[in-house]
């Protein structure tokens, strides 16, 4: 068996887990560079058994999966991957699998950066390194409504952290109800207050039919000229081009982005230059512990579809 595992930036992939356990039965293959395209990729894995992705950094749609035919065993990193066209795979004999993952990376991520924003530690950080000094006022988070797009597992974890900061915390999402907001402290408001409302406000959904474009041109425009958003969800879930207008006009004070609808995102990309964003390259689950799990999960994957007997299969 040949095995490719994909866009291991760091090539951290043979450090993280034990992959001596396939010894004698695959040859492994990294590659850390991102191919740029399906052209490319389907060079690339045309004589490849099993593949490893690394969550969406390389997508396998249909277009691609039907130009792989010696693939067997398809792993993403997590429970899903909406850019895996799963039923096209298992049509084609395929069978695909996911992994284990922790969640309290992004979370801490999307935190991390409501305060950056808060007290625009990425400016005053620039002051420094250019020799000068404070350069504007930050806000402290207490009393501040920190306003939550989903209120899963993710959100609840962003929630605990606004209320251990007493913050004023509310929160919308198209099946919370009162109950399940109440048991977290937190206020569940309508879609339109959750906008009006929001000093913060943090996405956290996941991406579907009915979350894609969720955030749009009504929703930012709803937003205070004051407050900040953060988006460590996905890119999709806002309407960008509305965002970017929005960023640009100043009808916003500004916002923390994490994912992008291109990654890596090009160089020259409107969004590099705006001077009131700040910008991630897609870190929310790029923890050594995350990834050793990840990793760890895909070796016993591997291991468990060669016995004929595998394991955590996405239909």
């Amino acid at each position: 068996m040949r095995i490719a595992v994909l866009d291991d930036y760091f090539n951290v992939s043979r450090k993280l887990a034990n992959w001596d356990r396939l010894d004698g039965l695959a040859e492994i293959t990294v590659f850390q560079e991102p191919f740029g395209g399906e052209e490319t990729a389907v060079i690339k894995l045309a004589d490849f058994d099993i593949i490893v992705g690394m969550r969406e950094r390389t997508r396998f749609p249909a277009s691609l999966l039907l130009r792989l035919p010696k693939l067997k065993l398809l792993i993403t990193t997590g429970k899903r991957n909406l850019s895996f066209d799963v039923g096209v795979a298992n049509a084609q004999g395929i069978t695909v699998c996911g992994t284990g993952s922790i969640g309290s990376p992004t979370s801490e991520l999307a935190v991390g950066l409501m305060i950056a924003l808060m007290r625009d530690i990425h400016g005053q950080f620039g002051s420094m390194r250019q020799g000068g000094w404070q350069t504007r006022l930050g806000h402290g988070l207490a009393g501040k409504t920190l306003g939550l797009l989903g209120l899963g597992k993710l959100g609840s974890a962003v929630a605990a952290a606004g209320n251990a900061f007493d913050m004023n915390v509310i929160a919308w999402s198209q099946n919370l109800t009162d109950e399940q907001a109440n048991e977290r402290n937190v206020c569940r408001v309508e879609k339109d207050e959750l906008f009006r409302q929001s000093d913060v406000l943090s996405i956290h959904l996941i991406l579907s039919d009915r979350t894609i474009g969720i955030v749009g041109a009504q929703e930012l425009r709803l937003m205070k000229p004051t407050s900040f958003l953060i988006n460590t969800s996905r890119w999709q879930v806002v309407n960008g081009e509305e965002l970017l207008r929005v960023l640009r006009e100043k009808r916003i004070a500004g916002a923390a982005i994490d994912v992008y609808d291109v990654e890596p995102l090009p160089p020259d990309d409107a969004i590099r230059r705006l001077d009131n964003v700040l910008l991630t390259p897609h870190i929310g689950y790029v923890t050594e512990e995350n990834l050793a799990r990840m990793y760890q999960d895909a070796v016993e994957d591997i291991i468990a579809f060669l016995e004929g007997k595998p394991i955590r299969v996405l239909k």
